[in-house]
């Protein structure tokens, strides 16, 4: 593979699957995105989404991180499931004080989440001691980890307007160090093994669609009319539809094309840790749209319709980077509820939810044909 030294290349662990350890570490993250869910539903101001957003990024850097050092090891190796088992206290901590992140938990938090980061930055060691992993390329991000850990704990210390966007410049600088700071170097980081990686971002797509029916079914069941039965059934059935279009093509063909990719860890940089975040995010944001519709409170119909909308654009987004072409109805459809939105919280939730439903329906029965 390009820019992957020989070493790399000769010490790279085999193909494998998700370990029975990441998949408990899963769980402990399944908590988190439940608590930006509550963090966000709690506040579905334009300031209480801006904060949201920021927390799911910073958990989600958290998760790809792990992703990336994981991907470097063999899934038996002893320091592998060591850190993870560590790490998942300190993340646990972490999502335990989120929905009060910007309040008075703010340091238990920046804590918390600091020392995840800095596990993973030693289990990457461990990896380049190994020959794994290129230390240049890890030495480039980690400066970068430092600096942002370090604006994290200090703003942990402000109040809530300064201690918001002082977290924002933290986790922008954090974002960047792969990107900026040292992309050259990144394509030297690894070699990809190609299916744990891909599995494991899918998996992370379904624990979102997992907490979007929690967040839905949790709702619906404390009030069970039927109305509410309407309402749950619409949004189920957008969930499945958020799910067929990721995974019944989508997901295969990026998956086939960073197999044969001339540059596939800067690739799955770009497609998975990047462009993978606007998914999440569509996902947590129609997971609340859909708890407010059926809640009937807040701006249920805004959150539902644009929630959809970004994880469609993130998708085209995720094909345009793995196949190199941008899929037009999955674009129409994100452009036509992104015009809704402004307009849906007017709309009766059960129409808003049928219109959400049917144009994913849609994308669903009639796809199109996925580029090879």
């Amino acid at each position: 593979m390009t820019g992957v030294t020989d070493q790399v290349a000769e010490a790279a662990p085999r193909e494998r699957r998700t370990s029975p350890v990441e998949l408990l570490w899963d769980l402990v993250f399944a908590f988190a995105v439940t608590q930006v869910v509550t963090l966000l539903a709690r506040d579905p101001t334009w300031g209480g989404f801006g904060r949201s957003m920021l927390a799911l990024a910073l958990v989600w850097w958290a998760w790809s991180a792990f992703v990336w050092v994981a991907n470097a090891f063999d899934d038996e190796a002893r320091e592998l499931r060591l850190v993870l088992l560590v790490a998942m206290g300190f993340i646990f901590v972490a999502g335990l004080a989120l929905p009060h992140a910007f309040e008075q938990r703010g340091t238990l938090f920046a804590v918390s989440y600091a020392v995840v980061r800095f596990l993973h930055l030693a289990l990457y060691a461990q990896a380049s001691r190994a020959g794994r992993a290129q230390w240049s390329a890890i030495a480039g991000f980690a400066i970068t980890v430092v600096v942002g850990m370090a604006l994290l704990i200090a703003g942990s210390f402000l109040a809530s307007g300064p201690r918001t966007a002082l977290w924002l410049v933290a986790a922008a600088i954090d974002y960047a160090g792969p990107a900026w700071f040292s992309r050259q170097r990144l394509r030297s980081l690894q070699r990809v093994a190609v299916a744990h990686f891909a599995e494991r971002y899918g998996l992370f797509v379904i624990i979102c669609l997992g907490e979007s029916i929690v967040a839905i079914g949790a709702q619906a069941s404390s009030a069970l009319t039927a109305h509410t039965l309407v309402l749950f059934s619409l949004c189920f059935v957008a969930t499945v539809g958020l799910w067929w279009t990721y995974f019944d093509e989508l997901a295969r063909t990026a998956q086939e094309r960073l197999r044969v990719h001339t540059d596939p860890v800067l690739a799955a940089a770009d497609a998975y840790s990047y462009i993978h975040l606007v998914i999440v995010a569509g996902i947590i944001i129609f997971a609340v749209g859909a708890k407010l519709v059926i809640e009937g409170s807040g701006p249920g119909g805004l959150a539902l319709c644009g929630g959809v909308a970004t994880y469609l654009i993130g998708q085209v987004g995720f094909a345009w980077r793995m196949v190199g072409v941008v899929e037009p109805r999955r674009l129409a459809v994100a452009i036509v509820l992104f015009a809704i939105s402004p307009i849906a919280d007017q709309l009766a939730g059960w129409a808003a939810a049928a219109i959400v439903a049917g144009l994913l329906g849609g994308l669903c029965v009639k796809r199109s044909p996925a580029p090879r």
